[in-house]
């Protein structure tokens, strides 16, 4: 903590106002006060201010306003909210407007100050390593999470812009799409990437088990507690916690993650010392969370905290264009592990990864190539060394070329049967044959080969051919 720090604390109540000043005087701070946002936004423009504490509700510029203004106009200075009269969901839309936090009237003083410790940590850590990120950011691309299509894009701006905040993270995707590599590029590209990032499978520990797990125990607890343990929360002080599939857990356990979020405190099973933790919170389902809370199964508060930032996964049928990569990229990671100088896939491996529906998504097809790599004969992978559920998803059919054709018309007849197969899509063509897009609309137009405009059905993923 820098002992002379300024705090700016915004509220249009006189009293609030010069006793959160005192409060925040006393612990060395140098405080300067504003009645409403306005003058709240003339004392950030003046400079110096390394900290804003602000009421939501006031006249002339709210405090949301002034809250938007600085996350727009002073980008990491930290904002800290305080309500007494909004509803929870007032606090959401300024945690995803860019608060630090938020609190809730009246203002527990010693939680105050550790929230502004920790915020000006932050911006001090933010400082210093803001000529890594480019470097880091620049490292970590494609590495964890590969995609070109229009939707992971989408995936990889959100975590971009999330992973520096604090704001708690709600994962959500079918089974297998990569909501875990999420997590992980959340926590590598954020100021925590020193820290520890600790993961919790919750649907496969038993409601037993559970809340020892997540917040360990003292010696004596419980039956087999010989020893004190501590928990996932407290393992992952000053990193991030991953909470996978957290709509499996039981109610008990879920207003303990709601006191954690709140007041980022507990104590373990069977004990009376309170732990205190600065843990990030990304949590993962493949459930429609909405829908549980409707229907009573979870906490309508507890997912308001944890759904600060939803990041959806498509599935991998919605964004083909990505099977190219993420098969590649197995095959070379497969390849490697097991000493084999397997380098490619045929063409009508090719076309069969693209017609498999994949249900189980990204998992299913790393787990598929990773078994053709295994049976792999040569340095291609061909039909026969896929799974059985794959060979049939090729759609292939014989294609009759004329005895004494030369190869030019060999050629203009694969590529028009290919083009037939695959209902005129080019692109999706011109991958399966091995190819650029430049070089089949040539061949298309060397060879004469018509196609129905109308059936054509243009790809644009930037990775679908050069």
């Amino acid at each position: 903590m820098a002992v002379r720090s300024t705090i700016l604390v915004v509220d249009d109540e006189k009293n609030i106002r010069e006793g959160l000043a005192e409060a925040l005087g006393i612990e060395g701070y140098r405080v300067i006060t504003a009645a409403d946002g306005g003058e709240g936004l003339n004392a950030v423009e003046g400079g110096g201010v390394d900290l804003v504490i602000t009421d939501l509700k006031m006249p002339k510029i709210s405090g949301g306003e002034l809250l938007r203004k600085i996350t727009g106009r002073y980008p990491g200075l930290p904002v800290i909210v305080l309500t007494g009269h909004g509803t929870i969901e007032d606090a959401v839309q300024a945690m995803r407007a860019g608060a630090f936090d938020f609190l809730t009237k009246p203002v527990n003083l010693d939680h105050l100050s550790l929230l502004a410790r920790r915020a000006l940590e932050t911006r001090e850590l933010a400082r210093k390593n803001r000529e890594l990120e480019a470097e880091i950011e620049a490292q970590r691309r494609g590495s964890s999470i590969l995609g070109s299509s229009g939707g992971m894009r989408k995936v990889l701006d959100l975590v971009r812009r999330v992973a520096p905040t604090r704001a708690s993270v709600l994962v959500t995707g079918e089974s297998g799409v990569g909501k875990e590599l999420v997590a992980d590029a959340l926590h590598n590209l954020s100021p925590r990437r020193d820290g520890p990032l600790i993961k919790v499978h919750c649907a496969a520990l038993a409601e037993s088990l559970l809340e020892s797990e997540l917040f360990g125990h003292e010696k004596g607890s419980f039956t087999g507690a010989a020893a004190r343990k501590r928990g996932r929360f407290e393992l992952a002080d000053s990193g991030t916690l991953f909470l996978d599939e957290i709509g499996e857990i039981n109610p008990t356990v879920q207003i303990k993650i709601l006191r954690v979020l709140q007041e980022r405190k507990f104590e373990r099973v069977g004990g009376e010392e309170t732990v205190e933790i600065d843990v990030r919170i990304v949590a993962a389902t493949n459930r429609d969370l909405a829908k549980e809370v409707a229907e009573g199964r979870f906490r309508e508060d507890l997912y308001y905290r944890l759904n600060v930032v939803n990041i959806e996964v498509p599935p991998l049928r919605e964004r083909r264009d990505d099977i190219p990569l993420l098969a590649m990229a197995f095959l070379r990671e497969f390849a490697e592990e097991n000493r084999k100088g397997v380098e490619g896939f045929d063409a009508r491996v090719r076309q069969a990864l693209y017609a498999h529906s994949w249900p189980g998504n990204v998992r299913e097809l790393r787990n598929c190539v990773e078994s053709a790599v295994v049976m792999a004969r040569g340095t291609i992978i061909g039909l026969d060394d896929l799974p059985p559920s794959l060979r049939g998803g090729g759609g292939e059919r014989d294609i009759q070329v004329p005895l004494g054709s030369s190869l030019e018309e060999a050629e203009a007849i694969l590529i028009r049967e290919t083009l037939l197969a695959q209902g005129g899509n080019k692109s999706r063509t011109a991958e399966i044959l091995g190819i650029g897009r430049k070089t089949l609309y040539q061949k298309i137009e060397e060879y004469g080969i018509e196609t129905d405009s109308g059936r054509v059905e243009e790809a644009n993923a930037p990775g679908a051919g050069a």
